[in-house]
């Protein structure tokens, strides 16, 4: 798996198995404003919601925290032996490093690369969605994080994971899920609250395509009706 690193336009990649899974996070505004309300040393963003980029796995990670420390964490598959990475791919709820040191033992290897690269007091922020855990935001400090910081960064966690992912999601999760350009015209239509008769008027497809697209796309989502598969498609910003 190749280093952590810097990437420039995602037009670039072919698909998202394309592009590195390990990336630099550098000048993002939301990160900045973020640390001025919670001052805190690094954070990593990691995982998709789509199936196979999961947070745990490291399919999907972006971070400032140093690359050398990444590569390193990765190439000795540390996530498969990290306590606070194992707690947050079974359960939702946020925990810090010590709580997560009390349930398993870390290896001593990784207290050694976590000091050597000054990766102190993590805190995991799971995130799930239908009880299953898709995603996490990982903060660093040089001090232990006050509850009131704590709390108030489990809040800001997941639009910060949503604005984070949001270009990978915008270029690449139709295309992974394999939604249709015909599926995707029929969500937008419905979104509107549009009947398939309604939306018959507007595109050139019949009734009876326009709702086996509905029911196709509510499948593919994991949906089992209408009204939850545009919530859906929605949430994941398949459409506006």
């Amino acid at each position: 798996m190749p280093g952590c690193t810097v990437i420039g336009a995602l037009d670039q990649y072919a698909d998202l198995s394309s592009v590195p899974a390990h990336r630099q996070l550098r000048g993002n505004n939301l990160v900045e404003h973020l640390r001025k309300a919670v001052p805190f040393a690094h954070v990593a963003v990691g995982g998709l919601d789509l199936e196979g980029y999961n947070f745990g796995y490291g399919y999907s990670i972006d971070t400032d925290m140093p690359p050398s420390y990444i590569d390193s964490y990765f190439a000795e598959t540390m996530s498969m032996k990290d306590p606070i990475v194992t707690a947050g791919k079974t359960s939702a709820t946020p925990l810090t490093e010590e709580e997560a040191y009390d349930l398993w033992s870390p290896p001593q290897r990784l207290l050694y690369m976590t000091q050597a690269h000054d990766i102190r007091n993590r805190i995991l922020i799971p995130l799930s969605r239908n009880d299953a855990v898709y995603g996490a935001v990982c903060f660093t400090n040089g001090r232990p994080f006050t509850k009131d910081e704590f709390d108030f960064l489990i809040t800001m966690a997941e639009p910060l994971h949503r604005a984070i992912t949001k270009p990978l999601m915008d270029r690449f999760a139709a295309s992974t899920l394999r939604l249709t350009a015909g599926e995707l015209s029929c969500l937008r239509q419905a979104s509107h609250g549009m009947t398939s008769e309604e939306i018959a008027k507007e595109i050139p497809y019949t009734t009876d395509t326009i709702s086996s697209y509905l029911k196709t796309a509510a499948k593919k989502l994991g949906t089992s009706n209408r009204v939850q598969v545009v919530a859906e498609a929605i949430r994941r910003h398949l459409i506006d």
